[in-house]
């Protein structure tokens, strides 16, 4: 696995297996073949496209788009909205979400950090 620590100018195409611990100026696109675990920041946008994969635990401030067939584990900060157009969007208790959760396809699951039903009482 291929890792970036350090300031990144512009927009970046991840096609192969990247630990990414800086920043990017621009947007990124996760494409086919492409795994990113993300402890930095991205200045722009976040796309998963078919066969992409990903896992932040840093920070988007813009959008972050899942497009089919891509999968992502959202674990950190979004400033923007979270969008499934028909991938997996997973997203931890640790996560915040500025902006709102749309799914217009695929799969979307939200886990609670209680996750688990209340007691019953007698």
């Amino acid at each position: 696995m291929r890792e970036e620590r350090g300031q990144l100018g512009g927009d970046l195409i991840v096609s192969e297996p990247l630990e990414l611990w800086g920043a990017v100026g621009g947007n990124v696109n996760v494409v086919e073949g492409g795994k990113l675990y993300l402890r930095g920041a991205v200045y722009g946008d976040l796309t998963i496209e078919y066969g992409g994969r990903a896992h932040i635990f840093g920070r988007v401030i813009g959008n972050l788009t899942v497009k089919r067939g891509g999968k992502i584990i959202h674990s950190g900060v979004l400033g923007g909205d979270a969008i499934n157009q028909g991938g997996r969007l997973f997203i931890e208790p640790t996560a915040t979400i500025n902006g709102k959760i749309k799914t217009l396809k695929g799969e979307t699951r939200i886990t609670k950090l209680f996750d688990t039903p209340p007691p019953k009482r007698d």
